[in-house]
């Protein structure tokens, strides 16, 4: 008995780390408040009537209905759920995705080397904390788990595939859009791997396309209140930009807060970190490029972009990079098994386990700092106001202070415009909240009580706060 679970153990030495892991990523990232997004998205607190079109219907830029019901989950009691409740969703579907990765490169036929080291990359890189760390990112982790799991089904079926296939692309969909990305990515994925030949990958392109045009037909149809934000908005400079963060953040392992954030900046620091990684990054993309010349690896490279398209049109953040994380590792298992001497690749990755583990620390103390700032911040509102109000207006200052993904946000992003007071009074009040921002200027502060003033005086107001950095003045009638 005690051979076969060694046995098990040296057979799946990744998966035992990952679970052992688990505990402790959840126990860190329970203490992240909201910010920023998290105060918007419809994951928060929801007390409106449930069946409505904005939260089932295509509203905004999204049509997210998972979110909803977390939303009204959440609702139910918000000092209690909202974010604990979120925050095991993501981590339970990390470790989902996880597991559907390991199992896609058993399918794959990578090595046991390889898809130990690969899944455990996948599991711990701090390309994915972005996403593992923040609050309302359940549809990031829970559209790529789908994803997978219907390339696992489109190649493992022989009969009533398609069915399956399709309802799981349009399941991954209705998490994240991007996941209507796998109606493309699972036939080339397939055809790169001998599983399904050059007719059947015309034919399953098709049906591809047909899935994208049915999605497209839907948005069109059903009932919706479309608003275009302007970060959605393409350009040929943003397209540009998002494409060079897509690069680093997804194939460079570095501490981005500390060589990114001017007010964290320590290049010393960063360029450890970056050091310890290169022998990982060398051994797998350079030293062994030769390997990569063939169908199946530019198979997966394209669907790596084909994954991440849909936000290298529009916005790309170090969040973002985790829709192409599972090619990426498809990408770094093929590597690896296509080493001959592995020990080498053992100690580079053992040197990139020390990184990971320290940026990712990092990255999860500043977001939780993060998130402190906008509790506190809320705190002080509530107690110079001294009593409850229905509705505050807020002015914000804009604010200069620079900012890097969710991990360090601006404060009056981590306030939530005033949105983070209402969660500190359990929603009971304010019940309106309206804000501006005033650009900041010499007499900007004069400006901002003139307006406060003023708007005190037209009734519609019962208090206002002006957001000075970390700081609220409350002006009341």
């Amino acid at each position: 008995m005690q051979n076969s679970h060694h046995k098990l153990i040296k057979e799946h030495w990744s998966i035992v780390i990952i679970i052992v892991l688990v505990p402790l990523l959840l126990w860190a990232v329970i203490p992240i408040l909201p910010t920023h997004d998290d105060w918007a998205g419809t994951t928060k607190p929801d007390f409106t009537p449930f069946f409505t079109k904005e939260h089932f219907f295509f509203y905004g830029y999204h049509w997210r209905p998972f979110d909803t019901w977390i939303g009204y989950i959440v609702g139910k009691n918000p000092q209690v759920l909202w974010p604990t409740f979120n925050h095991v969703l993501v981590v339970v579907g990390h470790l989902l995705c996880t597991l559907s990765i390991y199992q896609l490169l058993k399918v794959l036929n990578c090595t046991k080397t390889a898809k130990n080291i690969a899944t455990l990359y996948f599991f711990i890189t701090p390309a994915a904390m972005a996403t593992v760390t923040a609050v309302d990112s359940q549809n990031q982790v829970y559209a790529l788990t789908c994803g997978i799991i219907s390339f696992l089904f489109y190649i493992k079926m022989k009969k009533g595939k398609y069915p399956i296939w399709i309802s799981l692309v349009f399941l991954a969909t209705l998490f994240k859009e991007n996941g209507l990305m796998w109606a493309w990515i699972c036939p080339i994925l397939a055809y790169g791997y001998g599983f399904i030949d050059k007719q059947t990958l015309k034919k399953d392109l098709l049906i591809g396309l047909a899935i994208m045009v049915s999605y497209a037909l839907a948005i069109v149809i059903l009932p919706k209140d479309i608003i275009i934000h302007q970060d959605y908005v393409p350009d040929d400079f943003k397209v540009i930009k998002n494409i060079v963060k897509f690069l680093f953040t997804t194939f460079i392992t570095i501490d981005y807060i500390y060589l990114l954030h001017q007010p964290s900046r320590q290049l010393a620091a960063a360029g450890i970190s970056f050091l310890l990684a290169v022998p990982f990054i060398y051994y797998i993309f350079i030293c062994n490029i030769k390997c990569f010349k063939n169908k199946k690896i530019i198979c997966t490279f394209l669907c790596l972009l084909i994954a991440v398209a849909p936000h290298l049109g529009t916005v790309f953040s170090m969040m973002h990079t985790y829709a192409g994380l599972a090619i990426l590792t498809v990408i770094i298992a093929y590597s690896i098994s296509h080493i001959e001497n592995i020990k080498p690749i053992i100690v580079a990755f053992v040197l990139w386990i020390v990184t990971a583990v320290v940026i990712d620390i990092h990255l999860i103390d500043s977001s939780i700092k993060s998130g402190i700032i906008g509790k506190e911040m809320a705190r002080e509102a509530i107690r110079k106001t001294g009593m409850p109000v229905k509705s505050v207006y807020v002015i914000i200052i804009e604010d200069d202070y620079p900012k890097l993904s969710s991990f360090c946000v601006i404060p009056y992003e981590a306030f939530g415009w005033g949105l983070a007071a209402q969660y500190e009074t359990n929603y009971q009040w304010p019940k309106i909240i309206e804000d501006t921002t005033l650009c900041r200027t010499e007499n900007v502060k004069i400006e901002a009580r003139k307006l406060g003033r003023k708007r005190l005086n037209s009734q519609h107001t019962d208090c206002v706060w002006i957001v000075d950095h970390q700081s609220i003045n409350v002006i009341k009638k």
